[in-house]
């Protein structure tokens, strides 16, 4: 049998575009690999990282130091904090390393797909290989499509422009645009082909297990309104693992300082990928929570009790009831990215409160609120309707997937519905002076939600159009 050579790359030497060129890296070292264990294997790529710089003020959950705002050239982040509809961001966003990190890990993904079947091995391996590569394919082409096009809209799905699927490893390829419904059939199609073959317990972490395959699957199933499937979905899920992490014991314990938690050991977690790399929130200026989620979580929340830092001088406004996440993630890993079973309970709370089981939902925020909140109100009372049960959960989602991905996806998906849209309202600057105080407003359905495409990936692909209003100047 001919080897087969494949290049393998450290994750911080990623630098593929997929839909620019699909691929365009330089090789650090090659690795002949030959047999479907090796392809197994490539499946474990430690450090995955997905920076969120395009988006990440574009939440009511994040906040900018005024310093950083006041007198500055408006950047992408200043634009998207100010809310400012005037400027055309393709000109901002030469390049952007989310885009191209995602595309470079599908190309990895297609690579063990696509060559596997041909290498030497058991033939259950070489299954397994392509079901894992096959969730992480799909995976990424989930933070691709919610990033760069509409949230799942059933009305507009089959019309919405989407993105580019790679579903193939082919190192020329210039793929035309695929709506948003297309994007999401692709997704559940490579779920259900993988779902028979994932593992309860893989090989190692950074190996897709099957609660973080169902969980998953739920994910897509509830962004798409596919209540009842998103529900047995989760129910699924927690069958394999619906441990908590309990953040009370762990605060009596003496928290982060006394009692470090890597990834291996937060029992909690579903997946192993990063926001930024192994410098995961460990970045003061880049993790300041905005002063209503910092009211948000009260005072007795060990989740802002144990990792939040509100006293600075040196990273935050005093005065402007502000925080940052000053707890480094080898001292306790926070998945920010990736899935954990408590997103998983959240999700099974939303299909319950949308079905009316307004009980049952509230029953689960208890549970997740007992390893949660420190002392005072532990369970909340059952409201009466629809939408002030879905406050509730959105309001622990919200404290419960902080940062990364979760809330400017929940804040997309949730803007298509009259009864959960939120308005942001911005007043700023809350400390400084010196300096007029505005308030600043991003609407429901403003096409700051869709980020645009890179410059580089719309040069380099004459097929890939903006899903929004704005000129690519050329």
């Amino acid at each position: 049998m001919k080897y087969i050579k494949i290049i393998l790359l450290s994750l911080m030497m990623l630098t593929a575009a997929s839909c620019e060129d699909y691929t365009d890296i330089t090789p650090k070292g090659a690795l002949v690999i030959e047999t479907a264990d090796q392809f197994h294997e490539m499946v474990s790529l430690p450090n995955r990282g997905y920076p969120i710089n395009n988006f990440q003020y574009l939440s009511d959950d994040q906040w900018m130091r005024e310093a950083n705002v006041i007198g500055k050239t408006p950047n992408i982040d200043i634009l998207n904090f100010t809310f400012d509809e005037s400027v055309d961001r393709v000109s901002l966003m030469k390049t952007s390393s989310f885009y191209n990190q995602a595309y470079a890990y599908i190309n990895r993904w297609n690579t063990i797909i696509s060559l596997v079947d041909n290498s030497k091995g058991d033939e259950g391996t070489k299954q397994l290989a392509k079901a894992e590569a096959k969730i992480y394919r799909a995976y990424d082409h989930f933070l691709l499509v919610n990033t760069y096009a509409k949230a799942y809209d059933p009305q507009t799905a089959a019309n919405d422009g989407g993105i580019c699927i790679m579903d193939k490893f082919d190192l020329e390829a210039q793929p035309s645009k695929s709506t948003v419904a297309q994007v999401y059939e692709f997704i559940q199609k490579d779920i259900e082909e993988a779902l028979p073959y994932i593992q309860i317990k893989p090989l190692d972490v950074y190996h897709p297990s099957l609660a973080f395959a169902y969980a998953f699957k739920a994910k897509v199933h509830l962004f798409k309104r596919e209540i009842a499937e998103a529900q047995a979905a989760s129910e699924k899920s927690l069958n394999y693992n619906n441990q908590i992490f309990d953040l009370v014991a762990y605060s009596t314990q003496g928290g982060p300082n006394v009692i470090a938690v890597p990834a291996a050991s937060n029992v909690e977690v579903l997946s192993y990928m990063y926001m930024t790399g192994y410098n995961e929130m460990n970045f003061a200026q880049s993790n300041i929570i905005s002063p209503e989620l910092r009211t948000l979580f009260g005072t007795n929340d060990a989740r802002f009790n144990l990792f939040f830092n509100s006293t600075s001088t040196t990273n935050l406004d005093q005065g402007s009831n502000t925080a940052y996440w000053a707890t480094q993630y080898t001292k306790f890993f926070y998945p920010t990215v990736g899935m954990k079973t408590t997103e998983v309970y959240l999700m099974l709370a939303e299909c319950y409160a949308r079905q009316n089981r307004f009980n049952d939902a509230v029953a689960i925020l208890n549970t997740l609120r007992a390893k949660r909140i420190l002392s005072g109100t532990v369970n909340l009372a059952v409201p009466s309707t629809r939408t002030a049960t879905m406050q509730l959960v959105i309001n622990e989602r919200r404290k419960e997937l902080l940062l990364g991905f979760n809330r400017f996806f929940d804040l997309k998906r949730l803007n298509n519905e009259a009864d959960y849209a939120k308005t942001i309202t911005r007043v700023f600057p809350l400390v400084n002076q010196t300096v007029p105080q505005k308030t600043y407003t991003l609407q429901p359905d403003s096409r700051l939600y869709i980020i645009p495409f890179p410059l580089s990936a719309l040069t380099k692909n004459p097929k890939l159009t903006l899903n929004t209003n704005e000129t690519v100047p050329f």
